[in-house]
């Protein structure tokens, strides 16, 4: 990784080109965070961040960095994505090292590539740095394997941001599907695979604040699931993961 500019630098600094880091925090706790994310942390000029769900990440940065929130959780109001292009460019033009930290990994629903070819048609520099997916880690985080040499020999991972654009014929016919993004829209989601073939007595999981001290596990049935949720009194299941498929039954045997 090449080394960010010392903002204790100012003079140097504003001589030297900017670089925009785009980095993957993670499932969300700062537990998960890469040593390479924590060192582009602790050397950024500016945090560009989304939502975060551990608000100890801000806490990486130098006391000089400026903290810039621009939502991105869903539901809620957040900065339009050409304004965070603008901002990021603009930025990296006056010299500036600046982080921008997505949740997760940059390229899984991260809409990187938009900031990406911003970047790019300005002529600025940039790095994008891995981080864990939460589609891998909550699962594992609540005891489920997404594979299995009996059960499942493969998953396919996907958001429900627009279930009327997925073809659900086929998503039913996965031993073991993931989705993102898909708390508000359990109902549409259960009806699009029991309407598409998956039995009713599929196990499916939610995993709510996955890494977090507050993080919660719903294992039920497809024709269930719904209840439990009614049952726990959860109104807002967001942010969360779910896992459709027979791998859920492993989790009692695996925790």
């Amino acid at each position: 990784m090449t080394p960010m500019a010392n903002p204790s630098r100012q003079a140097t600094r504003d001589a030297s080109p900017g670089k925009v880091y785009l980095l993957g925090a993670g499932p969300g706790a700062v537990d998960y965070l890469t040593l390479q994310g924590q060192q582009c942390l602790q050397q950024a000029d500016i945090l560009v961040y989304d939502a975060l769900t551990d608000d100890r990440l801000q806490g990486q940065v130098n006391e000089n960095c400026r903290l810039i929130h621009v939502g991105k959780r869903g539901g809620q109001p957040s900065t339009p994505q050409v304004e965070i292009n603008h901002l990021l460019v603009e930025e990296c033009q006056k010299g500036q090292q600046i982080v921008r930290l997505k949740s997760g990994d940059p390229f899984v629903f991260g809409r990187a590539s938009a900031e990406i070819q911003a970047l790019k048609a300005a002529e600025c520099d940039f790095e994008v740095i891995p981080g864990l997916s939460s589609a891998l880690a909550a699962p594992l985080l609540a005891g489920i394997p997404l594979t299995d040499p009996v059960l499942s020999r493969g998953f396919g991972v996907f958001t429900a941001h627009d279930i009327d654009a997925l073809n659900w014929e086929a998503l039913a016919q996965l031993p073991t599907l993931v989705l993102l993004m898909g708390g508000r829209k359990l109902g549409a989601i259960v009806q699009q695979l029991l309407g598409h073939g998956r039995s009713p007595y599929c196990p499916i999981a939610i995993i709510r604040w996955a890494g977090q001290p507050e993080q919660a596990v719903i294992a039920s049935t497809l024709e269930e699931i719904e209840q439990r949720v009614v049952e726990q009194n959860l109104e807002r299941l967001s942010p969360c993961v779910i896992v459709v498929g027979e791998v859920v039954s492993l989790r009692e045997f695996l925790q």
